[in-house]
């Protein structure tokens, strides 16, 4: 049984140090639970800023259903870090589910969001507890500047980007992150089109124009993103399509060439010899975890194109620091979970469910993002 009203699963995962460095920071007690409570405790006293003066306990758990309901009982909000969410993410849902849970995770895969919309959207509904997922810089940002862009009167259909910009040859992304990625090329990924998910052509890329960088970005529908999703079933949009990139393009393109190496030789194969392929593809390309993030290497530049019959809108949040910046997402929504000061229970984004307003001050307030908007 949880002795503190947070969880944070995946205690020895890049992502989920960042969220309980925030937790400590707004002063909130946390249950770390870790497969391996051993690795979990080393890495934390390595990573975790200000770890000696936390309020916090370190369990053991392994990744099954009833295991983690005991562990989390008693507490009100779990936080997710354990992915590929699209193949560990629901064993976590349930557990939070059955011990009265909110329930909170970084994903991005659309896979994922969608079998927790129609698997337990209403469940966690009746039972007042919110679902959400993507509470993270990808693609909280992105959905904060569509927020923004509906603001102007007559908006209806969004195309958004979200560009990051940090080391060469794409270091700086976690193990985490980095299986994610790879696991996307055996997922379908959709945007939205006349209120309905309609599949990305699997070689689909773009090419993007901003005035924040002086190339273009080559960027890819990324899984889609979850924007498309939450959008859906949003009476203002007619259609959403997102795109990611980092300004980096020969990553980008390597990225984009083993999606299409995936298609040509791998999609065939028994699940089996892809799970090896992708682990070996993770093993080559993020073998260890990455440093701590700087604000002055990493930075990023989120926008929404907003479109209406004769309405044209831009809203561009800039920020710095993502993986930061998804731990600060987090408490964000933790401290208005634990006030029991939420819009919208059931399955609904952290700005849906919080309101983008609130979720952009918190980052403002913390120096992590700006925002501006752009009548065209």
């Amino acid at each position: 049984m949880a002795k503190y009203p947070v969880v944070v699963y995946g205690a020895s995962g890049y992502t989920g140090m960042l969220i309980m460095d925030w937790l400590i920071d707004q002063g909130i007690p946390f249950t770390a639970v870790a497969r391996n409570a051993a690795r979990a405790k080393e890495m934390m006293a390595q990573r975790v800023v200000n770890l000696e003066s936390a309020t916090y306990e370190l369990v053991e758990c392994p990744h099954e259903v009833e295991a983690l309901i005991k562990v989390f009982k008693g507490a009100r909000v779990v936080c997710s870090t354990v992915g590929p969410f699209a193949n560990f993410g629901l064993v976590t849902v349930e557990a939070a589910l059955k011990a009265g849970c909110h329930y909170l995770d970084p994903a991005g895969e659309q896979q994922h969001i969608r079998a927790l919309r129609d698997q337990f959207g209403e469940q966690f509904r009746q039972a007042g507890l919110l679902l959400s997922s993507s509470v993270a810089y990808m693609y909280t940002f992105a959905e904060i500047a569509a927020e923004l862009a509906l603001e102007t009167q007559g908006i209806d259909a969004l195309e958004t980007a979200t560009l990051t910009r940090g080391p060469r040859g794409g270091a700086g992304v976690s193990v985490g992150s980095a299986a994610t990625i790879f696991e996307t090329y055996r997922q379908e990924s959709n945007y939205l089109w006349e209120n309905s998910l309609v599949p990305h052509d699997p070689r689909a890329s773009f090419n993007v124009v901003s005035p924040d960088f002086l190339q273009s970005v080559f960027c890819l529908p990324w899984g889609g993103t979850s924007l498309p999703v939450y959008f859906e079933n949003d009476a203002r949009v007619r259609s959403c399509i997102s795109c990611v990139g980092f300004y980096d393009n020969n990553v980008m393109q390597t990225v984009h060439g083993l999606g299409e190496k995936w298609e040509a030789e791998y999609k065939h194969l028994p699940r089996e010899q892809q799970d090896a392929v992708i682990q070996s593809l993770v093993d080559s390309t993020t073998p260890v975890m990455p440093p701590r993030e700087r604000g002055n290497l990493q930075r990023s530049v989120d926008f929404a194109i907003g479109r209406g019959r004769l309405a044209a809108v831009r809203a561009t949040v800039h920020g710095i620091t993502p993986y930061i910046a998804t731990g600060a997402l987090h408490a964000a929504a933790v401290v208005k979970l634990l006030d029991n000061d939420v819009a919208k229970v059931g399955f609904a984004s952290s700005s849906k469910a919080f309101g983008h307003r609130y979720m952009l001050g918190f980052l403002e307030q913390r120096g992590l993002a700006r925002a501006t908007i752009t009548q065209l």
